[in-house]
């Protein structure tokens, strides 16, 4: 197999791998993306600190503080426990206005806030919740898990990790994978790409279908020109999650970029041959996401740049056409479709 044959795909895949590995450092870490994101799945329970019940750990009728007995928050707790999230961080956040020194009432309205979604609330209510509970005596480890995780998901990683540093060392506690990943996001996100490395093997270790965690390894591994433990960890990736697109993108590149320094040319052609086997399987999953959401112009731009980069200028041209029935003022997909016109057509 030639490698000149290869050339074209080799270079025409540096931008979209450019693109991958930016996404893939600036990815939303939020529990509603879909599995196909940096951050990884969703995790099952929300918070993730609430496995044992004990989730708010609220004493309603003694709030923190010389609170007056209309500080009570047995009812907004009771509405928690309905589930009613939104009338509960109403009422004690109500309750927190009248008596800002009511611990008991940040921390409703902090939880509540988390399971809205709302994570800068959340993390603001309950960093007032922690700081109240340190001034009176020792914090409670719900309240620095919640808060924790509401600062990653609220892309505060600054913030997160010290937070998470505690929550990963504590003594005699098995560390919880999924804050194990948070960690290493948290530094990899604050350029702190060793400790990362490693808060990330520590995920995998403890749970090796972290498919999120294997994601960065690979990309970090990538980085630094680590082309067997990106392919060994992206090829992980991707047996955990077959759909995980951004893990075969990056696995595209570790091939080729493999074959191409590789001298000897039995490796080289079956590196070649492993990155045309990622780069059709990737072809595939956007084909699948483009069928589901027909409107989503960015699976467009993803999927006619696949096409054109293995030369099917047909289907791109015919790509683009569709492209620009959803968005016609959209200049990138005009552009797109002049510059395979000519090749579509021979």
């Amino acid at each position: 197999m030639n490698k000149q044959k290869y050339s074209l795909i080799l270079l025409s895949l540096v931008a979209v791998i450019a693109l991958a590995v930016t996404v893939a450092a600036q990815s939303r870490p939020r529990r509603v993306s879909p599995p196909d994101t940096l951050l990884g799945p969703e995790p099952k329970s929300s918070p993730a600190t609430d496995k044992n019940a004990p989730l708010l750990d609220v004493k309603p009728a003694n709030p923190v503080g010389s609170a007056p007995v209309s500080s009570d928050t047995t009812h907004a707790f009771q509405l928690f426990q309905q589930k009613q999230y939104a009338a509960a961080a109403k009422e004690a956040k109500e309750i927190a206005a009248g008596d800002p020194a009511n611990a008991e009432a940040w921390k409703l309205a902090g939880f509540s806030e988390f399971y809205l979604k709302q994570y800068a609330d959340a993390s603001d209510d309950l960093q007032k919740a922690l700081d109240l509970q340190r001034r009176a005596g020792p914090e409670d480890s719900h309240t620095v898990d919640a808060l924790a995780e509401s600062y990653v998901l609220g892309e505060r990683f600054d913030r997160a990790l010290p937070l998470l540093v505690t929550v990963t060392t504590r003594a005699a506690a098995k560390p919880d994978p999924l804050f194990l990943y948070y960690r290493g996001l948290a530094e990899f996100k604050t350029g702190k790409t060793a400790d990362a490395e490693r808060s990330f093997n520590a995920a995998v270790k403890a749970n090796p279908k972290d498919t999120a965690s294997l994601l960065f390894l690979g990309q970090i591994a990538l980085g630094r020109n680590d082309l067997d433990t990106a392919i060994s960890t992206l090829n992980r990736a991707t047996l955990n999650d077959p759909r995980l697109a951004s893990g075969w993108l990056l696995l595209t590149s570790a091939y080729l970029r493999r074959a191409a320094s590789a001298t000897d040319e039995q490796k080289s052609n079956a590196d070649y041959l492993g990155a045309v086997r990622a780069g059709e399987t990737l072809t595939r999953l956007r084909s699948d996401a483009l069928a589901k959401t027909p409107t989503d112009v960015n699976i467009y731009r993803e999927l006619g740049y696949d096409y054109e980069k293995t030369k099917q200028y047909a289907k791109a041209f015919s790509l683009y056409q569709k492209a620009l029935e959803v968005a016609p003022n959209d200049a990138d997909f005009k552009e797109s479709q002049e510059r395979v016109r000519p090749f579509a057509k021979s």
